[in-house]
């Protein structure tokens, strides 16, 4: 039986593509969440207007990765530090969050945020904020898979 993580680490191009390509993950979506619009397009997400993050969806077999691992990929691929941007991208929509599905992951995120907190690893506090999955908004057909379509080494703003 699958399980679904939704996260947010800014571009969802280069996001998407360290999950997409990670052992266990079944497949990836990329979208909009956490926001007020309904049904957003990527232009109206853009202005930072609309609430909405760009997000990955991953679905995942836990049999094979667990979430916590796939935390750990998060936390190592942006920086959790910057509040509304990740590199050159800025605002809202570019924003770090973890968007749990259940109790289980608000607790394991909220662990392993704790962790990467008193870990040094950063001087400054770790921004990710820790919310529930709302709605999730898949993104235009031309953002899935972006990286793999268009051979893109990856997305400015991911360490990969």
């Amino acid at each position: 039986m699958s399980e679904t993580a939704t996260i947010a680490a800014g571009c969802f191009w280069g996001v998407e593509e360290a999950f997409r390509t990670t052992h266990g993950v079944i497949s990836t979506v990329v979208g909009y969440t956490g926001g007020r619009t309904k049904d957003p397009t990527y232009s109206q997400v853009c202005t930072g207007r609309t609430g909405h993050a760009e997000a990955v969806r991953i679905e995942f077999d836990p049999e094979i990765v667990e979430y916590e691992q796939l935390l750990e990929i998060f936390w190592r691929i942006h920086d959790p530090t910057q509040i509304n941007r990740q590199g050159p991208d800025v605002g809202t929509q570019y924003r770090s969050a973890i968007f749990y599905h259940d109790d289980q992951q608000k607790r394991e995120a909220a662990r392993s945020k704790a962790a990467l907190q008193e870990s040094g690893r950063f001087r400054v506090p770790v921004a990710t904020e820790i919310v529930p999955a709302p709605e999730f908004y898949e993104a235009e057909e031309y953002h899935q898979k972006y990286i793999q379509r268009t051979g893109m080494a990856s997305c400015h703003n991911v360490r990969m």
